[in-house]
């Protein structure tokens, strides 16, 4: 069986994520980078609506914590895409910190 990755690199859009004060009343740049595998290109993994669903999830979602967004993100992706073998996910706040680009990334296995 062929095995197939969509990739999403660079999804960038302003949201309110964080637990400081500035964070919770501010959007702040985030920045999204996605790599699906899955193996059969009839049923494929439609990257546009891929980026669609994490903007507005974490948009909707204003998080105080990267880790429940990663979560949340994973589990609408997997009811949305059963045919995902793996999952990498990363969210970054380059905006955080001034000397370094911060963030949390998953890799997960179906």
């Amino acid at each position: 069986m062929k095995k197939y990755n969509i990739v999403i690199e660079d999804l960038t859009f302003k949201a309110i994520l964080g637990l400081l004060e500035k964070e919770r009343n501010e959007e702040q740049i985030i920045v999204v980078n996605v790599k699906i595998e899955y193996e059969d290109k009839k049923n494929y993994v439609d990257y546009a609506k891929v980026c669609d669903m994490i903007q507005n999830k974490i948009i909707n979602g204003q998080y105080k914590l990267i880790e429940d967004a990663i979560d949340d993100v994973e589990e609408m992706l997997e009811k949305e895409f059963p045919q995902m073998k793996s999952l990498y996910l990363s969210i970054k706040k380059p905006e955080i910190l001034k000397d370094a680009l911060v963030g949390v990334e998953i890799l997960r296995n179906y």
